[in-house]
């Protein structure tokens, strides 16, 4: 059966989606045809998709609700490639640039919203040139997958990652300058051992010079994501790298950090809580075009 899909295409620092709109979850896209939707060449193209659901119409969604009756919305993402993934920071933005767009929510300069993800719920409001998101709290992976040894294409020996977690799993690598971050061949994914079972995003950092200036850490980062190859930005990413570069820089590193990405550039806030760290992701979503597309 074929059938017409109405979407939106959106992007924030160039990682870019397919935004469908689907309140009550009568949509059932396979992960082949949404594997189409993102094919850059013979569908609309894109770094992953985006299903706008009310969360009660998902087992995931009621999940949220049960930890807070206000995620009313759940942001169903999947990558390129069709498979499932927890989060994604610039797609949250992205999406809430989507739900108001759409008439589906109101957010005004002082308020926040709520919004449900296989993460947990992330709540987000409006900031200059943007949204910025409460991505919840930051923590050291552990076991096997703390510390991985990262091979890389086109880099000539392996690297000792860090694994960070912040509601979707990362490992970040620490390079010697920008001639090695620019030598990369991330069209091939790089391989981790150990292999993660499910996978994780693999972002490989450099420090500015000076790390830190007017109080603010600085770094630049490119990332292979899992299910969706190199993107021009992740802002999940953009956190596991800021929070795994102050890790490394030890007592007297900044809690605010600008994270440079081939797409822009990310801000990243640390601030202290009773559960531990958390972070916050800010910067700019754009809605780029609506479309119709003929689905088989």
């Amino acid at each position: 059966m074929s059938f017409d899909l109405a979407f939106t295409k959106g992007q924030g620092t160039g990682n870019d989606f397919v935004l469908v709109s689907d309140p009550d979850g009568d949509l059932d896209l396979t992960p082949t045809q949404i594997a189409a939707i993102c094919d850059r060449r013979f569908g609309v193209g894109a770094d992953g998709l985006i299903r706008a659901v009310r969360s009660r119409h998902l087992p995931e969604g009621a999940a949220t609700l049960a930890d807070d009756p206000r995620a009313v919305w759940f942001m169903d993402y999947w990558n390129a490639d069709g498979s499932v993934s927890e989060m994604c920071g610039n797609g949250i933005r992205v999406f809430t640039a989507f739900l108001i767009d759409q008439a589906l929510v109101e957010l005004a300069d002082d308020e926040s919203i709520a919004i449900g993800t296989r993460a947990g719920v992330r709540r987000v409001r409006r900031a200059p040139g943007g949204f910025e998101a409460d991505l919840g709290v930051w923590r050291l992976a552990e076991g096997e997958a703390a510390e991985p040894l990262v091979r890389a294409k086109s880099l000539p020996v392996a690297r000792p990652g860090l694994g960070i977690d912040v509601g979707n799993p990362h490992v970040v690598v620490a390079l010697a300058d920008d001639d090695e971050l620019a030598g990369l061949d991330l069209g091939y994914a790089p391989v981790l051992e150990p292999a993660p079972l499910a996978g994780a995003n693999v972002e490989f950092v450099v420090p500015a010079d000076p790390l830190v200036e007017d109080g603010v850490g600085r770094i630049r980062m490119r990332v292979h994501e899992r299910g969706s190859g190199e993107t021009l930005s992740c802002g999940t990413g953009a956190v596991a790298s800021a929070v795994a570069v102050r890790y490394w820089a030890g007592a007297g590193a900044p809690d605010e950090w600008r994270v440079q990405v081939p797409g822009g550039v990310l801000g990243v806030r640390v601030t202290a809580s009773d559960e531990g760290e958390r972070v916050w992701l800010s910067g700019p979503a754009e809605l780029v075009f609506d479309g119709v597309l003929a689905l088989g």
